[in-house]
């Protein structure tokens, strides 16, 4: 998949249900798999989110851990129409609507990164298209501002 958020990203497509191969909606940022653990269980995740979890590859995390924990936790918790994006990745245990290995990651000034709280972000798996509602301006403008997290 490519768009304004990714020049290349993975999402194993035969594992969306069809109602999930189009979705708009607010991100919900999270910059560890802690962090998003922690809203999923107190249930600040809404259906129609798309959860952001950035600075999960290769460079920042380091070394792109699997990304399966949050995947499934948010499937066990029931929600039904949230996906999930990341530069970290997945295996062939993911389901629902995940898109990861996210190019360039975050750590490398991918746009991934330039993502907030709040900001609409469209996927549509049927055309390969990954974007978020910003222009190309606002993305360099905040890109300038991104600096990674701390490691654990």
């Amino acid at each position: 998949m490519k768009g304004n958020i990714a020049n290349s990203s993975v999402v194993k497509q035969t594992a969306v249900n069809e109602d999930m191969m189009f979705h708009s909606g607010p991100a919900r940022v999270f910059y560890t798999e802690d962090d998003l653990l922690d809203a999923i269980v107190k249930r600040k995740i809404k259906e129609g989110d798309v959860v952001v979890l950035p600075f999960q590859g290769p460079a920042g995390a380091p070394g792109m851990p699997e990304m399966l924990t949050p995947t499934d936790a948010i499937k066990g918790a029931g929600y039904k129409s949230v996906a999930l994006i990341t530069d970290g990745r997945f295996s062939g245990g993911t389901s629902g609507p995940c898109i990861g290995h996210i190019e360039p990651e975050a750590y490398n000034g991918g746009a991934i990164g330039a993502i907030r709280d709040g900001d609409i972000v469209e996927i549509d798996i049927h055309k390969r298209k990954i974007n978020v509602k910003l222009t190309q301006a606002e993305i360099i403008q905040r890109l300038k501002k991104v600096k990674a997290p701390k490691e654990n």
